[in-house]
């Protein structure tokens, strides 16, 4: 019984991110390169993910916890996922698709949560070791991603609307799937008295008074403004080298080494956070955003190849690294009985707010700046752009971010 829990929940973390790996990283060069919209217009259709990540997963929240079983209201998020992307083919206006994309990601960003929730309840009423049981299922929804990336990129899927149509089968498929899930029924909230502000997760925003607390925050979204420019460029970039390459010709196939280096990292957390603290593990994530995209800049030169695998290797560090460290930092800076506002505040700095402000700006800088006379990209500048504003941030974020290591610090979550 208990490896048939874990396998049931391993499928559904595979295929919650197989139907977002299919599209997120290649969704550029489809509009760019397949069907010649502008930087701005493209980047426009994405900032829908950051939009729709602002306050959709905390209403969804509310509607599973209190009206709806969380596997159903999963279910039907993926099926109407599903079925709005196969809308995408028929779209030829990029105003229109920004629509289309939004409903979609409407349906999809809640899901993400949706699916940690469910695995939560379904493990704990189990009775499984949540902390011990969760890590290696999730890691099933990075290996999703990864292949949805290969199977994109090697059916030639990167420039047509075919990659929307891979996600939407997998939806529909997966929306089907979550009905079969053990029963995660909503827990009485009625006995509890909150008001819509808590509900919403928006009691965290007093944080805001606390200066150590703003200033995380204020550079969670000035870091979150850089956390997607991978997703968004990456592949484009690569798939901008000479056709007859290995680069040019595999481009996802080569970005998905990114996603590799996650699970990798995500590994040696414990020991950095322990050895180097909290401030210093967020620095050396910050760091490696410069690197990132720094050796993105020189990818053109002799030793491009190497440079660029080295900056896909990176990646899980840059990426890992301040995400469950600043989690961690919110953990344990605040009072136990905002911990999960707080955690959603987080989130929406960098995800909502950062990721808004960065597809928007990254986009007009690209259009205004970077394109040559001859409608190419001139990569090596931007990505030069980039390494220089991620530098700012890490050397801002250490001089005016003030927070000493103590080995004590995580003793609490540990455990």
């Amino acid at each position: 019984m208990g490896k048939s829990i874990k396998f049931r929940l391993t499928i559904m973390s595979f295929l919650q991110f197989f139907v977002w790996g299919a599209w997120l990283t290649t969704i550029f060069t489809y509009g760019t390169k397949g069907k010649h919209w502008s930087y701005q217009e493209v980047g426009a259709i994405f900032s829908t993910l950051a939009l729709s990540s602002i306050l959709m997963p905390s209403l969804t929240g509310i509607i599973a916890d209190k009206w709806i079983r969380a596997e159903r209201l999963y279910g039907l998020l993926h099926l109407a996922y599903g079925g709005i992307l196969f809308f995408v083919p028929f779209v030829d206006n990029p105003d229109q698709l920004f629509y289309v994309i939004f409903a979609a990601m409407i349906c999809y960003m809640p899901t993400i949560s949706l699916a940690n929730s469910i695995s939560y309840r379904v493990l704990t009423s189990n009775e499984f070791n949540v902390l011990k049981t969760f890590p290696p299922i999730r890691v099933w929804g990075t290996v999703g991603f990864i292949v949805a990336m290969w199977v994109t990129n090697l059916t030639g899927s990167n420039i047509t609307a075919n990659q929307f149509v891979f996600a939407g089968i997998g939806a529909i498929l997966l929306g089907i799937y979550s009905f079969t899930l053990p029963a995660c029924t909503p827990e009485n909230l009625h006995s509890e008295k909150k008001g819509l502000i808590n509900l919403l997760g928006l009691d965290a925003f007093k944080l805001f008074a606390n200066y150590k607390m703003a200033l995380f925050f204020l550079f969670s979204m000035l870091l979150g403004a850089a956390l997607q420019l991978s997703n968004m460029y990456g592949e484009s970039y690569l798939f901008s080298f000479p056709k007859g390459s290995v680069i040019g010709d595999y481009s996802g196939v080569i970005l998905s080494i990114s996603q590799i280096s996650e699970t990798l990292f995500i590994l040696t957390i414990p020991f950095f956070l322990k050895r180097f603290g909290i401030k210093q593990v967020m620095m050396m994530a910050m760091m490696a955003w410069v690197i990132r995209y720094g050796f993105f800049a020189l990818g053109d030169t002799s030793a491009g190849w190497i440079l660029i695998i080295l900056s896909n290797i990176v990646y899980g560090m840059a990426f890992d690294f301040f995400n469950i460290s600043g989690s961690m930092f919110i953990e344990t800076n605040t009072d136990h009985s905002i911990r999960s506002s707080a955690q959603g505040l987080f989130m929406m700095m960098t995800n909502g707010f950062g990721a808004y402000f960065g597809t928007i700006a990254s986009s007009w800088v690209i259009d205004k700046h970077f394109i040559l006379p001859d409608g190419q990209t001139n990569w090596s500048g931007a990505w030069s752009v980039f390494a220089t504003y991620s530098l700012v941030v890490a050397v801002l974020f250490a001089v005016l971010f003030k927070h000493k290591h103590n080995p004590t610090e995580l003793s609490e979550i540990s455990h």
